[in-house]
Parts: C-alpha cells; sequence; structure tokens
C-alpha cells in the first residue's frame, strides 16, 4: 500500500535524526564469517575513519576482531580512535553458549569477560547475543542465563540485546518478548534484523507492536525471499545491500519509525562478493544504499553544500528581491 501524503510528512519528521551504524560484518573488508579468519585484515582504526568519512556515526566490532585489535592497541586507543572520528555509538557482538555449562560455557566466559570489559571502556551501548545453532535449551534456563547476563552488563554501563534468529530457539516475537520480559532486566532487549524477520515471514505489523523498551536494535538489508542454498549459506554470504533486493525495506522501515524507534539504524550485510571489494567502495554503498530508505529530511547531506535546488531558490528569491526594488523606484519616481 502507498504511503500518503500525511504518511510521509510523520515519517519524514521522525527521520530527521537518522544515524546509521556500520554493523561488523557490512564493514569487515575481507573477514570470513564462522571460519578461524573472523577478524578483519584490514586495520581498524583504518575501517573506522572510512565509515566516518561515509557519514556513519556507528561502528560495530566483533568479538575475534576486538581480540585482534588488542594485540596492536590497548582499549584506551581504541576509545581515541572511535572518538577521534565522531562515533558515538559502538555495538560489540557476538556471544553463544551463554545459557550452557561445562567447556562451552567456560569459554563463553572469556569472550564475556574481554567484551564487558571493552564495552565499559568504548562506551558501547549494547552488546548482542544469541546462538547459531537450535539448541532448545528450555525457555526457564535461557530466561536466567539471560537475566545474570544482564546483571553483568550493567555492571559495565551497558546492554545485552538477544538477536531473534530462524536457526535459533528463539525464533519469534513472542519468544523474545517471552525472553527479555521473563528476565525482568532494564538493559535487556532485541535485536531486530531485517533478513531475520524476512525469512521468518513476519509481519512489520508485529514487530512494530512490541513494546519500545524492548527494541534495543534494529538492523536493515535486503535479500531474496527463496534461494536454492541452505539459510546458513544465504545469510552469510549472499545478503544484499538495501534496494538491491526482494525485501520491502522502506516499509520495514516506516513501520518501525511511526513505532517511536529512535536508536542508530544498523546496516548488516554479509556478502562474499563485496568482501573483495575495496573498502571505499563498501562504505560508500552501505551508507548512501541504506539512507535511501528513509525519508528526504533522514538523507545525508555534505556540510557547507547546497542541494541545486536550493542554491536555484536562492538565486530566483534574490533576483526576484531586486526585480522588487527596482519596480518600486520607478513608481516612486512616477
Amino acid at each position: 500500500m502507498p504511503l500518503s501524503s500525511t504518511d510521509t510528512e510523520k515519517d519524514s519528521k521522525m527521520a530527521k535524526k537518522i544515524e546509521l551504524l556500520g554493523s561488523y560484518w557490512t564493514l569487515a573488508a575481507g573477514a570470513e564469517p564462522h571460519t578461524d579468519h573472523e577478524f578483519s585484515p584490514v586495520d581498524l582504526a583504518e575501517r573506522v575513519a572510512a565509515a566516518s568519512r561515509a557519514g556513519f556515526k556507528g561502528f560495530g566490532i566483533w568479538h575475534a576482531d576486538l581480540a585482534h585489535a588488542l594485540e596492536k592497541y590497548s582499549l584506551k586507543e581504541i576509545k581515541n580512535i572511535l572518538d577521534g572520528n565522531g562515533i558515538k555509538h559502538v555495538e560489540l557482538e557476538f556471544l553463544t553458549d551463554w545459557f550452557l555449562d561445562g567447556e562451552r560455557k567456560k569459554r563463553s566466559d572469556v569472550a564475556k569477560r574481554m567484551l564487558l570489559e571493552a564495552a565499559e571502556v568504548l562506551g558501547a551501548r549494547h552488546l548482542k547475543v544469541g546462538e547459531f545453532v537450535r539448541s532448545d535449551c528450555p525457555m526457564p534456563r535461557l530466561t536466567e542465563a539471560f537475566a545474570a547476563l544482564c546483571k553483568d552488563a550493567g555492571n559495565h554501563g551497558t546492554r545485552i540485546c538477544y538477536e531473534m534468529m530462524p536457526f535459533s530457539t528463539i525464533d519469534s516475537v513472542e519468544k523474545a518478548v517471552e525472553l527479555v520480559s521473563g528476565a525482568g532486566a532494564k538493559n535487556g532487549g532485541i535485536c531486530f534484523d531485517l533478513w531475520h524477520i524476512a525469512k521468518l515471514k513476519i509481519p512489520f505489523e508485529k514487530i512494530a507492536r512490541t513494546p519500545k523498551q524492548y527494541v534495543v536494535s534494529i538492523e536493515i538489508n535486503d535479500g531474496t525471499h527463496e534461494c536454492p542454498w541452505s539459510l546458513h549459506e544465504d545469510t552469510i554470504n549472499h545478503r544484499l545491500f538495501c534496494g538491491d533486493g526482494e525485501f520491502d525495506v522502506r516499509g520495514f522501515v516506516s513501520a518501525m519509525l511511526k513505532a517511536g524507534y529512535d536508536g542508530p539504524w544498523g546496516i548488516e550485510v554479509l556478502n562474499a562478493e563485496w568482501r573483495k571489494k575495496p573498502l571505499s567502495e563498501t562504505v560508500e554503498k552501505a551508507f548512501r544504499s541504506t539512507m535511501a530508505q528513509f525519508p528526504a529530511e533522514g538523507a545525508h547531506r555534505q556540510p557547507g553544500k547546497a542541494s541545486a535546488a536550493g542554491r536555484s531558490r536562492r538565486k530566483t528569491g534574490h533576483k526576484s528581491s531586486r526585480a522588487s526594488k527596482k519596480a518600486k523606484g520607478r513608481k516612486r519616481r512616477r
């Protein structure tokens, strides 16, 4: 259904302060998901600077990339890099196995300590958690573990958001809300990724009806509704930039703006072909294609540069003003 002029005006007002967060995998420049090479071959400082030049106000860091960066930089130095490039929103990810026992839980705890220490120093807005393979962990156990995780995060001044996915135990809005509401933690919430929403065939209206306090993070992207390969292959190698696929990205954006979401918008695209491209090309494509999904007032404009239409209006107005003064002068002489 096309938007009415009233809907468009409302969306435009809400889009005036749109800020984008470059999710880790979008700007990872050559990192390979779910391998031993999940850290980027491009230096962190170079990626942050490129994201900033493109217009991003947020930046994502993956746990393996954080560990790799800490071999060269201290957390304080990373904080200075982010601040020096005007990055306001920092996202950390990804913690798994936090609800298990045994050796996997011990490894998860090591990663958790690193991520939460970084969150405190970097001022991260949230840490994303979840699972990539369905564990069928009972909801009471998941809820208890999520509450404990939120408590730990609160001690470090950050939030925890669970990312709902089609291949995880939490694969519906109802389950996601049950998890975060059951935990009862003010710093716990949900990450809604458009790719997962589209694959789960969840109506946008249902996402928009989620209590606002639970919506911690939103990520947008594009893709196809059906694919000849597995969901896992599709999510790590075939996501598309906004406007290049079949998803109704603008419809989702409009629904969430109307719902009152006012946080940064993540752009998460994992694509095998784009990993081979230069970082400069990727950041520009990511920023421009994503901002194009928002009403005009949310569009990025270069500081100090007026649009052609604006320049034309000012020139026309200036000429009209001079013509008006001349006409008045002729009348007085008469």
